[in-house]
């Protein structure tokens, strides 16, 4: 009876010797703090992938959305975060100027440092684009079928008459995304002749406020045919079986998600690794997957792609993305404010003076003058470049602005009224 009660103690012992090491070796593994807005779906699989691939970590993941990370790392020790992973430019870019981030030092062989004139590093080190988003069209085909309407290659197309009262426009000094997409015209055609298409797409267009549906119900319901958005939305409408596809202009723009390291991580080495991952071969292609159809940002990945996918580098070779967001970046809460007051605050009146020029134009009349007054902005490219006026604004993307932007925005709603009331006395000579 002791032999066996001793076998037993001597085997169980064995036994936990045996258990132990991976135990230990479960305990020893180092959190990664990660600070992203992306949904559980694609962070769920990148979460399994890094840490089959770096069993030493183990993925912490805190979600706050890009206007609340910002203040959630300016906390003493920046709340124990190793590595953010957003899409949010403005954002990294506050912080990096405000030396809270630490240098990546990653290896970036096969990633390029642009795309077109759009950065993908920041040269200075701090951060680096993990993938893009691309601004362009959500179309319903069967939709526009039904209306005998062409789908729009450019912004240009959406300047036809017969698109009136049929585009989803998000209002872009209130709709987070939208308002680089006012910068990317202005960037493509110039400041005048850019501004006198967003007058002519304004008074075809449908506004939707933040608290409206979403442009992608607005168009796979068929209620309105187009709908200007990025690309994400879109996708996410797709896998949920919503009848539309995203088409990209000639003329496009990115939103790049970004990575970057708080200059307090406790486990940089892990945030580093991390960020390593998702630039990785393995990881962009991740990013490919159907359920998240991302725009990867190494070039090689898009071999393998089917055909269809869309490769922004062989758009970029075309002229795809000569627009500059990190050049736009200063003014693109003044070029927003500047939209609501001129095109959004009375934005019936506007539209039903494009409506009686159209009509005016088809019936071969000479409206030239009419179309001058509804396209001339109170404002030229030289004064929208005065710093001082662009700070006025700066605070708009963080949610507040102070009164002397006010003060300029009456002036800027002033005189476009006049300008209206200018071209309805011009239609009105000529019949219109």
């Amino acid at each position: 009876m002791t032999v066996n009660v001793n076998r037993r103690r001597l085997l169980a012992g064995l036994a936990a010797v045996l258990v132990a090491p991976p135990l230990l070796a479960a305990e020893a593994r180092r959190t990664v703090r990660v600070l992203t807005a992306y949904p559980d779906a694609v962070v769920s699989r990148f979460e399994a992938a890094f840490e089959a691939a770096h069993p030493e970590y183990r993925l912490q993941v805190v979600w706050r959305m890009p206007h609340d990370a910002q203040p959630y790392l300016e906390q003493p020790g920046q709340n124990g975060v190793d590595v953010f992973w957003s899409a949010s430019p403005r954002v990294f870019s506050a912080l990096a100027r405000s030396s809270r981030l630490q240098k990546l030092n990653l290896d970036t062989t096969g990633l390029p440092d642009r795309i077109g004139n759009a950065p993908l590093a920041d040269p200075d080190g701090y951060t680096r684009c993990t993938e893009m988003a691309g601004y362009g069209f959500v179309v319903n085909p069967g939709a526009l079928a039904g209306l005998g309407l062409p789908a729009p290659a450019d912004w240009s197309d959406l300047a036809d008459a017969r698109y009136a009262g049929r585009i989803a426009l998000p209002i872009p000094a209130r709709v987070g995304f939208a308002p680089p997409m006012v910068e990317i015209v202005l960037q493509a055609l110039g400041w005048q002749a850019g501004w006198a298409l967003w007058s002519e797409i304004a008074g075809n267009s449908v506004l939707l406020d933040r608290n409206s549906t979403f442009v992608t119900d607005e168009v796979a319901s068929g209620r309105l045919p187009v709908g200007l958005s990025i690309d994400f939305f879109v996708a996410s409408a797709i896998a949920n079986g919503a009848p539309v596809r995203f088409d990209y202009p000639r003329h496009g723009g990115i939103n790049p998600a970004q990575v970057a390291l708080p200059a307090e991580a406790p486990n940089p080495d892990g945030g580093r690794a991390f960020a390593q991952f998702v630039l990785s071969e393995a990881g962009q292609r991740m990013l490919a997957h159907p359920d998240i159809r991302k725009l990867p940002v190494r070039p090689s990945v898009y071999a393998d792609l089917p055909a269809a996918y869309y490769n922004p580098f062989v758009a970029a070779s075309l002229g795809a993305f000569d627009y500059d967001g990190e050049t736009a970046r200063t003014r693109l809460a003044l070029s927003a404010a500047l939209f609501e007051q001129v095109f959004v605050a009375d934005h019936a009146e506007h539209s039903a003076l494009w409506r009686r020029l159209h009509a005016a134009e088809a019936a071969g009349k000479d409206v030239a003058a009419a179309r001058r007054a509804l396209t001339t902005m109170p404002m030229v490219a030289t004064a929208a470049a005065d710093p001082a006026l662009r700070g006025l604004f700066q605070g708009r993307l963080e949610g507040s602005a102070g009164e002397p932007a006010s003060r300029v925005e009456l002036a800027w709603r002033t005189e476009a009224a006049a300008r209206r009331a200018e071209a309805d006395t011009l239609l009105k000579g000529v019949g219109a």
